[in-house]
């Protein structure tokens, strides 16, 4: 293992009879004796230390962790954004923490509520007419409303719409999602400023096609300036349009997927609306609709029924069933919590800084940096890697370079426009400051490779791994200590 600040896993620290505990002998005269059935027919392999061993060894690990609470994270396409605290707070609070999803609705009329007043605020943000907060990623979501589509066609006896067009900027979980939800997959082309190539669009608008995907801002920040047109031509050939909310937080407050034309819409609350998210989890994907397709939505729905009252109930019409019950709820409290502190003010202020962060940053390091598509960005934007190509230093370089000065690297070799796209989104929450010191970083990157490109190529040179052999590492990974310790 090629590694310099290398520290030892648990086991490695073990010492054969050490404990972590002391306890006093048994002496109260009745004993107990587990079932066999119950008992390990043999020890579990558990590495013998002491206490302080075993906290200073997960607390010093810990520190290997990096996220918005430790430092900026400009993970394009991804809006890690740093969430505010007083939204957490609002989870621990205890008549909700303490909530049971087998508990009858009218025992949860505060929990209906919170999610029924969600829903409500998302109808506004996104000019639908219908939310569904029950799928629990963004992929969920897209998967849950492409079975809306698919719901809507076959309802209406049009069993001819088998293909989604897709951009091919899209985020890759698009092409994924339709296929799950039983689609073919036409790949629509992009043109050099990575917007929609319309005229392959409509040439590929017919009968067969059931709903066009689409991420507005595109996946390299811009803006997607012939939507009118575009849905003009989707809805023409009787197809519905699909909205990619995984780009909608500079759009907040600013402009609504619904007045765009888009039909159906998801939005990440864990990337928009305050939950921190990665590795896995927490997250939430809602689904809006205009209106005419809510009753494609999924079950169980949340309806204010004549008496005033919300209520958990089931529609035939519905495509389906996405989950246990009505999804992840703490997540829907924080996004709740997120908007209500936010106000429409603050909502629309958080859209614009995210675009003039962005486009900061952006022309502060043209200069040093190839940047593909000129213009005005807006939350996001993509690189091509060093300007001075005759380096020989690549992205995933200078990615790693970023490590040693303190940043979390940027997606790199994404979107596969560019052959070494680097991409950049530094949502509204940095201080400008902080701005400063990542261009500050990226500046003294590209002036160190034209000076002394190997030194760039070395980095990282202070993180607890460095340079390990990447195709070994994902050819033949090494999962078990014991295999760790033979190397």
């Amino acid at each position: 293992m090629n590694n310099k600040l290398y520290s030892p896993l648990i086991f490695e620290k073990s010492h054969k009879g050490r404990k972590g505990y002391s306890l006093p002998d048994y002496d109260y005269g009745v004993e107990f004796e587990l079932p066999s059935s119950l008992r390990r027919h043999t020890a579990p392999v558990l590495p013998e230390v002491d206490e302080p061993t075993v906290v200073r060894h997960y607390t010093n690990s810990s520190t290997n962790n990096f996220g918005v609470d430790s430092g900026f994270y400009p993970l394009g396409s991804c809006t890690m954004k740093y969430n505010p605290k007083v939204n957490e707070a609002m989870v621990d609070v205890a008549n909700v923490a303490n909530l049971h999803p087998l508990q009858p609705a009218a025992t949860a009329a505060g929990a209906l509520e919170i999610y029924h007043s969600l829903a409500s605020a998302l109808c506004r943000i996104g000019g639908m007419a219908e939310f569904t907060l029950n799928p629990f990623a963004g992929a969920h979501g897209e998967y849950t409303g492409l079975m809306v589509i698919r719901s809507y066609h076959l309802d209406r006896g049009d069993e001819t719409r088998t293909k989604v067009l897709v951009p091919d900027s899209a985020h890759g979980t698009n092409p994924a999602s339709a296929a799950m939800a039983g689609f073919d997959i036409v790949e629509v082309k992009s043109l050099a400023d990575g917007t929609i190539d319309v005229d392959d669009l409509v040439s590929k608008l017919d009968n067969t096609v059931a709903a066009l995907m689409m991420t507005n801002p595109n996946t390299i920040g811009m803006f997607e300036h012939s939507i009118p047109r575009i849905a003009e031509a989707v809805h023409a050939v009787g197809a519905l349009l699909y909205y990619d909310g995984a780009n909608l937080n500079p759009m907040l407050g600013v402009a609504r997927p619904g007045d765009m034309g888009f039909d159906v819409m998801h939005i990440n609350l864990h990337k928009t609306f305050s939950t921190p998210h990665g590795g896995g989890g927490p997250g939430a994907g809602p689904v809006g609709v205009r209106d005419g397709l809510g009753k494609y939505l999924p079950n169980p729905r949340v309806v204010r029924g004549a008496d005033g009252l919300l209520d958990v109930v089931f529609d035939d019409t519905a495509c389906g069933r996405m989950g246990a019950w009505l999804g992840n709820f703490t997540v829907y409290i924080k996004a709740l919590a997120y908007i209500l502190t936010m106000g429409d003010e603050g909502l629309a202020m958080a859209g614009k800084l995210a675009t003039l962060n962005a486009n900061y940053i952006m022309n502060s390091l043209k200069s040093l940096y190839e940047l593909p598509v000129a213009g005005p960005c807006k939350h996001e934007f993509v690189f091509d890697g060093l300007k001075d190509k005759s380096t020989g230093v690549t992205t995933m370089n200078v990615a790693k370079a970023l490590l040693d000065r303190g940043f979390h690297a940027p997606t790199i070799y994404f979107p596969l426009l560019f052959h070494e796209s680097l991409m950049i989104e530094p949502t509204e929450t940095e201080s400008r400051e902080t701005l400063d010191s990542f261009i500050a970083a990226m500046a003294d990157i590209a002036l160190t490779a034209s000076d002394n490109p190997q030194a760039v190529k070395d980095a990282p040179l202070n993180t607890p791994v460095v340079h390990p052999d990447e195709d070994e590492a994902a050819l033949n990974p090494i999962v078990t200590y014991k295999e760790l310790c033979a190397k």
